[in-house]
């Protein structure tokens, strides 16, 4: 049997990731009490199920009457871990601003504020403290802060619809600096000191995606070089990703604008690992911040 365990900060993402493992085939119980979790996972075992995803969040702790109901989850994760050997625990993450601005704009009311007749972001900090010890023991992190709605879907679809002990998925997403950093990457390579197409008048136009701005920016040694060193390094690490049982692997790269080296060299990479048959995810995150 399967387990994942859906947590972390509210307004972050969770409903939308269990809906997704819930379309998925995965049979999801949301919103229960961490005293709950063993019970429920007998009761799945003994009925046979496959695949089961449970969501926990802050919900479910200030509802139960403990002191600790954050610490009794983290010690049932770690006897579900125990017992089954296919458990991954989600932690679903954002920046305190974005999780503020995100409750102010849906005008939602955060689980918090009417128990501890707090503010919205007294209650971030809050709760942010409460599940650390849960985000130490997570399997799989995702900061949903500068991610749309759609980029999250596609990734976590990816992420659980293959099988996370023979296979993962490689998110490959170019970036511009100047637009901030991708903050969920595990690999982060800057192109920014490879000389700029943005300078040649008859290339700024075009991006990364069009032959003349590829053959521009691979026509110099250290460009050469560079995806040279990149690509041995890649190839080392997936591998062991694969073996460790991780289901996802994102690279950002980035240079100035997002536009022309880091689109190049986000194509040339998602190009040498489909050659080798990993399964690719490409984002152009400014390309498409420009289209739209």
């Amino acid at each position: 049997m399967r387990f994942v365990i859906v947590t972390g900060m509210s307004g972050a993402g969770k409903s939308t990731a269990v809906n997704i493992l819930e379309d998925s085939g995965y049979y999801v119980i949301d919103n229960i009490p961490p005293v709950l979790i063993p019970d429920f996972a007998n009761i799945c075992d003994q009925g046979g199920f496959e695949k089961v995803a449970i969501g926990a969040d802050i919900r479910g702790f200030v509802t139960q009457k403990s002191d600790a109901p954050e610490k009794e989850l983290v010690e049932n994760i770690k006897l579900l871990k125990h017992r089954y050997e296919d458990v991954k625990v989600v932690f679903m993450d954002a920046d305190d601003d974005v999780l503020v601005r995100r409750y102010k704009e849906t005008r939602r009311t955060h689980p918090m504020n009417a128990m501890f007749k707090i503010g919205v972001a007294d209650a971030v900090k809050m709760e942010r403290e409460m599940l650390a010890g849960i985000r130490e023991i997570s399997d799989i992190y995702y900061n949903t802060s500068g991610m749309s709605t759609n980029y999250f879907k596609r990734t976590f679809r990816e992420t659980f619809s293959s099988d996370p002990e023979s296979s993962l998925t490689v998110n490959i997403i170019s970036f511009g600096f100047k637009y901030g950093i991708v903050t969920d990457a595990d690999l982060v390579f800057d192109m920014r000191f490879l000389p700029n197409p943005f300078y040649i008048p008859e290339l700024k136009p075009l991006s990364g995606l069009d032959k003349e701005v590829r053959d521009y920016v691979m026509s110099f040694e250290d460009s050469v070089e560079y995806e040279k060193r990149i690509h041995s390094l890649i190839d080392f690490v997936i591998p062991r990703c694969i073996k460790e049982g991780r289901p996802g692997l994102t690279i950002a790269i980035g240079c100035t604008g997002g536009q022309h080296r880091s689109v190049t060299f986000a194509e040339r990479l998602n190009d040498h690992l489909t050659a080798k048959g990993i399964n690719t995810l490409v984002i152009h995150r400014e390309m498409r911040n420009r289209l739209s």
